[in-house]
């Protein structure tokens, strides 16, 4: 199942309760349809995570030095 950009998937997620996940169809593997299941699995990624902190650092300390 192949779709354009911005196109939205529904995942149904079952552990005991269900869980809807609004997913864009680019994330999805190519041949995906309708009633496959997916293994998924999230990580936490250190290096963007620290990336991320030092962006937002440098923006406060931009944003301070401009009001003084």
């Amino acid at each position: 199942m192949k779709a354009g950009d911005g196109e939205l998937t529904v995942l149904l997620i079952s552990n005991g309760e269900s869980i809807k996940l609004d997913i864009p169809l680019t994330l999805l593997p190519d041949g995906c349809k309708e009633g496959d299941i997916l293994d998924i699995s999230i990580q936490k990624d250190e290096k963007e995570t620290e990336d991320a902190k030092e962006r937002v650092t440098s923006l406060i300390e931009k944003l301070k030095s401009k009001n003084k």
